[in-house]
């Protein structure tokens, strides 16, 4: 044993190195060397063999504390390192190898799977709809969903009631079965799902009658959810454990609620910004005014002053819509637009005719001298 190498300088890693340290440096030889990757050179064969002693030796913790305190001469060969090749018997190759290559690996078959007794309901996806005001402010909302949930007949077991699931006599409750070939590296064990009991590790000799041994049966459930105020359209609200039941008494899935704001009247939102347009008359324009606003909040006097073009906007300070998780709001923009009178009398034409004479308008000043130029 005197001419063996030290395992930590197999694997390229400080004595002290933590399990992770070991399994990725493990990771990194057995690609670099890998008979499959290195087809026809004995030297490669031989440090995949010498990096496989070396990792299941410090890969186990009491071989590994033997190791520290004797050596090579504390490693008994009937743990698999006592220079007489390679041992896997015991050994995961697919948790391994699966990382390395990607999936099922050649000569060390699937492994790595583990029991699917058990397992988490399935998620349940659905759209709620509300007002506009119901997302600025927020809302209780009650919900009726369909979904599998867990069978009151035999609890979620699968099994009729009075009896019970009886552990799998092929894989002893594993859900996997693990069988071992010799190679030319040695003994290498594979490891596939339990025929007998399809990976569940147990088997239901009487199912129940009412869910046929799933253990789940179709209900209508009802939820109650807490709209927050200030979510948007597209929004997603998670309700935990509000999904499907899990399988053989997993955890249930969630309910995620997919949020669709209708479209107001009035307002238009972009992010907390709520955006309306106003009309005003001829004279409000010209003269200024008091204008009842509509807000969120209800009627709010906005204040324009006289000579107000059409277009112009104004900005409400926070009478927008409320941010999540914060007491801020956004504002509010009024953009007003001047509306033309139609049907007018006689004596409004008049009047109208009168004050066109009026030379105070500057932009149709503006206009008119530039147009002239132009024409010259």
């Amino acid at each position: 044993m005197a001419d063996k190498r030290d395992y930590y300088e197999v694997l390229g890693v400080q004595k002290g190195a933590s399990d992770d340290e070991i399994k990725k440096a493990f990771r990194k030889q057995s690609k670099k060397y890998h008979p499959d990757l290195n087809p026809g050179n004995k030297e490669a064969e031989e440090k995949f063999k010498e990096v496989n002693e070396a990792y299941q030796v410090l890969s186990d913790k009491e071989k590994r504390s033997r190791y520290d305190q004797f050596g090579h001469a504390g490693v008994d060969p009937n743990y698999g390192a006592g220079g007489g090749g390679f041992n896997g018997a015991g050994f995961d190759f697919g948790d391994i190898f699966g990382d390395i290559f990607g999936g099922g690996f050649g000569g060390f078959g699937g492994g790595g799977g583990r029991r699917s007794g058990s397992g988490r309901g399935n998620d349940i996806r659905q759209v709620i709809d509300i007002t506009f005001e119901e997302a600025a402010f927020g809302c209780g909302k009650t919900l009726n969903i369909q979904t599998m949930d867990r069978c009151d007949s035999c609890g979620g077991s699968g099994a009729k009631k009075g009896t019970t699931a009886e552990t799998c006599s092929q894989c002893h409750g594993t859900g996997r079965v693990r069988t071992q070939q010799r190679t030319i590296l040695g003994y290498m064990t594979t490891e596939t799902t339990c025929p007998q009991c399809h990976g569940e590790g147990k088997i239901i000799k009487e199912p129940c009658r009412d869910c046929r041994g799933t253990g789940k049966v179709r209900k209508s459930k009802t939820v109650e959810v807490q709209i927050p105020a200030g979510i948007d359209n597209g929004q997603i609200i998670q309700l935990s454990g509000k999904g499907e039941a899990g399988s053989k008494g997993g955890p249930n899935g969630d309910l995620l609620l997919t949020v669709r704001v209708r479209p107001h009247s009035i307002f238009r939102r972009e992010g907390n910004d709520v955006y309306i347009d106003m009309p005003i008359t001829f004279v409000q324009a010209a003269l200024g005014a008091t204008l009842q606003v509509p807000t969120l909040d209800g009627l709010v006097e906005l204040n324009i002053p006289e000579g107000t073009q059409t277009g112009s906007r104004f900005r409400m300070r926070g009478k927008g819509i409320p941010m999540m998780r914060s007491k801020a709001r956004g504002d509010q923009f009024v953009t007003v637009n001047v509306e033309v009178p139609r049907n007018l009398t006689q004596k409004q034409k008049e009047a109208l005719r009168d004050f066109d004479e009026d030379k105070n308008y500057k932009q149709k000043k503006t206009f008119y001298e530039k147009m002239k130029d132009f024409l010259k």
